[in-house]
């Protein structure tokens, strides 16, 4: 089926059962949440949901899997500079400390900001995450090693005139050791490139280039914004998402837990008297980690114009490309789930009870369906009884009402992995509206 004989938005509306997880905190570790309602619910982040999608889709591309397999994806990391130096020292043969400060210079003065110099944990690292190709380091290193007669002198003048710059005195009242340090870290960051050799044209151009969007897919599907260098293009994302909230009103716990030292044990267990081992009582560490459960609604759009647009300025063949990236998306949509505490929790082996998906001429969010929290308690008149089953009810029949009133929407699937869900959907009259399906491919027509 062509893009013209789809409408231009993809609505997908997913419900999914966590227990005892955590998959996104906030600075002080607890769960993050809203109030909506009226009651405060567990929410997950879009930008938690968007980068576990995009990291899955990357990895299963990257893999040879899935229909984006073999395509261009990116990598957004502040290592660009760490990623070029590496590739310099493999693949051409450069001494590891001459290969990062060349490719720090380079990319510096092509426009991006870096740490600053006199820390070395962020010495080499751009201030701001930069969203490119996977292959951008190999395509700089490339240009460094084959323009080098020219760059290692420019490289050269460029860090002694940083060197001088960074020694002028300063003028002005005195300062504070911390105001001090910070005027110190902004003056060796402003200086960038000003008064300092210019970076050679056609290496500037190879570095824009090369961290340009070009083929990235996830790119096209997820956008980019670089405020930093004005002549490299920012992609405006085809993907828009909002934050998964609870269908009812947040609960949490407090979870006490206590971890063994192996050593101690193993001398107590092998002790010969208890003076052995009179100072191995307790554990070897204790301490609270908070953990909720809960039903989430989460909800996606996927724009196919713009992905179309994307696609065409990238120079590929945008109805091939975009199909695949639609397929893509909605699987990572389904499949995917933020990694945080995987290993204690077991998070990432979760299924989404339902799944809604259908097109329309407009985006669709049904957030509106769960204002009032579902109430699961049995002994209460209002009582919806378990959240998972009562919101697939309170989505259906929000779905079918608003079907009735606009006539833009259609091609409607949902997709259950819960039997009891599969057992409720035959008792909703969906005929004509919605198709039950049995596969993430056969959610979209």
């Amino acid at each position: 089926m062509t893009a013209d004989a789809r409408s231009p938005f993809l609505s997908l509306h997913l419900l999914e059962t966590l227990v005892a997880v955590l998959p996104v905190r906030d600075e002080n570790g607890q769960p993050k949440s809203l109030v909506y309602g009226g009651f405060e619910r567990h929410m997950i982040t879009s930008q938690a949901r968007r980068r576990a999608e995009r990291v899955y889709a990357r990895n299963r591309a990257n893999a040879g899997i899935g229909a984006l397999k073999g395509r261009s994806m990116g990598t957004r990391t502040r290592e660009w500079a760490l990623l070029t130096a590496a590739e310099l020292s493999s693949e051409h043969g450069w001494e590891k400390e001459e290969a990062v400060t060349t490719a720090r210079a380079v990319i510096e003065a092509s426009g991006l900001k870096f740490g600053d110099p006199a820390k070395k944990t962020v010495a080499n690292l751009t201030k701001v995450l930069i969203f490119a190709p996977a292959d951008a380091g190999t395509r700089i290193a490339r240009h460094i090693a084959e323009n080098a007669d020219e760059l290692r002198p420019w490289r050269d003048s460029y860090l002694a005139g940083q060197q001088k710059a960074s020694k002028k005195p300063r003028r002005g009242a005195a300062k504070s050791a911390e105001e001090q340090e910070n005027d110190d870290a902004q003056a060796a960051t402003e200086s960038g490139t000003a008064g300092l050799p210019v970076l050679p044209k056609g290496t500037r151009n190879a570095v824009l280039l090369a961290i340009a969007p070009r083929d990235a897919v996830d790119i096209a599907l997820y956008g980019r914004f670089l405020a930093e260098i004005a002549d490299s293009p920012n992609v405006d994302g085809a993907v828009q998402t909002s934050h998964a909230f609870t269908v009812h009103a947040a609960e949490q716990i407090e979870d006490f837990y206590a971890a063994a030292d192996d050593a101690k044990l193993d001398r107590k267990r092998n002790a010969l008297s208890f003076l052995d081992t009179a100072d191995d009582a307790g554990a070897g560490m204790t301490g609270y980690q908070s953990l909720i459960s809960g039903t989430f609604y989460r909800h996606a759009v996927l724009d196919r114009r713009q992905l179309r647009a994307n696609l065409r300025q990238a120079g590929m063949d945008a109805e091939e490309a975009a199909l695949a990236a639609e397929a893509e998306f909605v699987n990572a949509f389904v499949e995917a789930v933020p990694e945080a505490k995987k290993n204690s929790t077991a998070s990432t082996g979760s299924l989404p009870g339902l799944v809604l998906a259908f097109e329309g001429e407009r985006p669709y969010n049904y957030a509106a369906a769960f204002q009032n929290p579902v109430d699961e308690n049995p002994e209460n008149s209002g009582g919806e009884g378990p959240a998972g089953q009562a919101a697939v009810r309170r989505l259906m029949r929000h779905h079918l009402f608003v079907s009735k009133r606009r006539d833009d929407l259609r091609s409607a699937r949902v997709l259950t992995y819960a039997p009891e869900i599969a057992d409720l959907l035959e008792t909703v009259d969906l005929t004509g509206a919605v198709d039950v399906v049995d596969s993430i491919e056969d959610l979209t027509p």
